[in-house]
Order: structure tokens, then C-alpha cells, then sequence
């Protein structure tokens, strides 16, 4: 195996052969044979591994320089599905604890037993675990929203409600590392992209017009051996202002989100949760989901 060295340049087409081939073995990242890469794999350092005979990429870590939330470097480390169990993983995320600045975290989606065996081999920990939480919408109950006194529900208008909705957003979610530093402009790029869809992003109004909570429903388009094939909707961003939390707002918007969902014929619907957020755990298992995966973030 050889290494690119670390890089603020990409090789896109290198970048997109690695993706696709995870995707299609792994069912994610979510990534298309043309078009832009996904977000999360934007700016920061790049590394590449090449197969020492022909070149061929085997392996590509991204690393977010800018950091978290909460100032970490977070990596992503991916090894294309015809190259793994050679090596390559370890070597790789030996680099990351090598190059990356202290407290960095490295992210094991699906949580697999071979990131784990890499992380002690490396002395990293468990730091973190992301719940990804699945519910089948036929076996779903799901009423009416019920809103207090003076709140209102309207759909996302682009163009208008941006900053109002990113200003709740980083109330919200002051002590999430990723959510709660999202920009407008990060949610105009959204808007661009095939999957936005403005009538299935809710916001709650109070009496004085003013946004005070929001939904952002997102669907995700079929991919081959992941839920069945089929189109599967997510609970994509539940967030409520602190100030008006303790009414029932945060149930009522999930709920408007979920009714949509189901009324568009998807037959099953997932989240994103942290797994230390015994309330949101709570609230959602009450609406019949149950846990499907999970991501966990390594570190020292």
C-alpha cells in the first residue's frame, strides 16, 4: 500500500471510486456517480492509499480540521470492500492518531467488530455512540399533532425562513458537536440538493410570528441491500427553541414530520439520536421505534 501523504486537495475521482464501491457494499455514505460529493467529505485533509502494484485507490481518510462543535478533529476513514481485511484499516487509522491534534475522534459506522479490534489496537475508547433508530410505518400510531395556545404549524419557504430557522437551531443544539454549528448557507447547499423538499420541512410560529421550533423531514432514494431496497424517510432535524420547550412542541412537530412521511407512502421511516439522550430515546421509542444501527466515534 502507498500513501498520497495528507493534502488540502482532493482527488475527486479517486475520492468517488472508493464511495461508490462502499456504498454498494456497506449501503452508505450517500454518494452518486456524478454530481458533488457528499458535504461531510468537503475541505480539511485528505489521504489516500494506492495499491503498490497498480495504483488502484484501496483505502481514503478525511479529516475535519476545522473540528466538531466542540473543537475535536473528526476523521472518516473508509478502505474499498475488495481491499479490507489486509491491513489497510490499521494503517490508516494509524496515520490519523499519527497526524491528527489531540482529543481527535475517528468515526466506525455500523459499529463493526473490526473497527473495534482496530481502535484497541490503537488504544482508542469509545466516545461516543449515534442511535440509528427504525420504525416500520405500518405498525405505527402516529395522531393528530396537538399544538398549546397561539402556535402554529406552517411548511419551509427557501429564500425567507433560513436564518430564522439556523438562529433555533444553534439554541437548540448548543451542546451537539455537529448540529448546532449548521450555517444558513449550509442549509441553502441543502436546498440544492435532489432530496429537499420545502413541504416536508415544518416550522412552529408562536403568537408574535416568530420561529420557535422546526422539522426537517429528508428521504433517502433506494439502495440495494439497505432497508429492503425501498425509499425510507427520516426524521432528519427535530429541533425547539430552549425557551419554548416543556409544552409538547418537540412531540407535535415530530409527529406533523412523521404524518407527512407516511401520507407520501413510505413504509419505513428512521432517525438519528445520540445514545446518551435518555429523554429523546424515550419519546421516540413511544412512537415505535426501535434501534438499528449504530455509529460510534473512537478516541483517547
Amino acid at each position: 500500500m502507498e500513501l498520497s501523504g495528507w493534502s488540502d486537495e482532493r482527488d475527486d475521482a479517486a475520492v468517488r471510486e472508493i464511495l461508490l464501491a462502499a456504498k454498494e457494499t456497506d449501503g452508505r455514505p450517500e454518494v452518486s456517480p456524478d454530481g458533488p460529493l457528499p458535504r461531510e467529505f468537503d475541505g480539511g485533509q485528505h489521504l489516500l492509499a494506492g495499491d503498490s502494484a497498480d495504483g488502484v485507490p484501496v483505502g481514503y481518510v478525511h479529516l475535519d480540521t476545522d473540528g466538531d462543535s466542540h473543537g475535536r478533529q473528526v476523521a472518516e476513514l473508509i478502505v474499498h470492500p475488495a481491499h479490507r481485511r489486509r491491513g489497510h484499516g490499521l494503517a490508516l487509522a494509524q496515520e490519523v492518531k499519527e497526524h491528527a491534534a489531540a482529543g481527535f475522534r475517528v468515526w466506525a459506522h455500523g459499529d463493526h467488530p473490526g473497527a473495534a479490534k482496530i481502535a484497541g489496537r490503537l488504544g482508542l475508547g469509545r466516545a461516543r455512540e449515534l442511535l440509528i433508530l427504525h420504525a416500520d410505518v405500518a405498525k405505527a400510531d402516529w395522531p393528530e399533532p396537538t399544538l398549546r395556545d397561539g402556535v402554529t404549524l406552517r411548511t419551509f419557504v427557501p429564500g425567507q425562513d433560513e436564518d430564522a430557522m439556523v438562529a433555533v437551531n444553534a439554541r437548540a443544539f448548543d451542546w451537539h458537536p455537529e448540529q448546532g454549528a449548521l450555517t444558513a448557507d449550509e442549509v441553502r447547499a441543502e436546498e440544492k440538493q435532489p432530496w429537499f423538499d420545502a413541504d416536508g420541512f415544518f416550522l412552529a410560529e408562536d403568537e408574535r410570528g416568530e420561529i420557535v421550533g422546526f422539522h426537517w423531514t429528508k428521504v433517502h432514494e433506494p439502495v440495494p441491500g439497505r432497508f429492503g431496497g425501498e425509499p425510507v424517510g427520516e426524521v432528519y432535524v427535530v429541533g425547539v427553541d430552549p425557551g419554548a420547550q416543556g409544552g409538547g412542541l418537540g412531540k407535535a412537530l415530530t409527529l406533523a414530520g412523521l404524518r407527512y412521511l407516511a401520507a407520501r407512502g413510505l413504509r419505513q421511516v428512521i432517525l438519528y439520536v445520540e445514545g446518551d439522550n435518555a429523554p429523546a430515546l424515550a419519546v421516540y421509542t413511544k412512537l415505535g421505534f426501535t434501534r438499528f444501527e449504530t455509529d460510534v466515534q473512537y478516541g483517547l
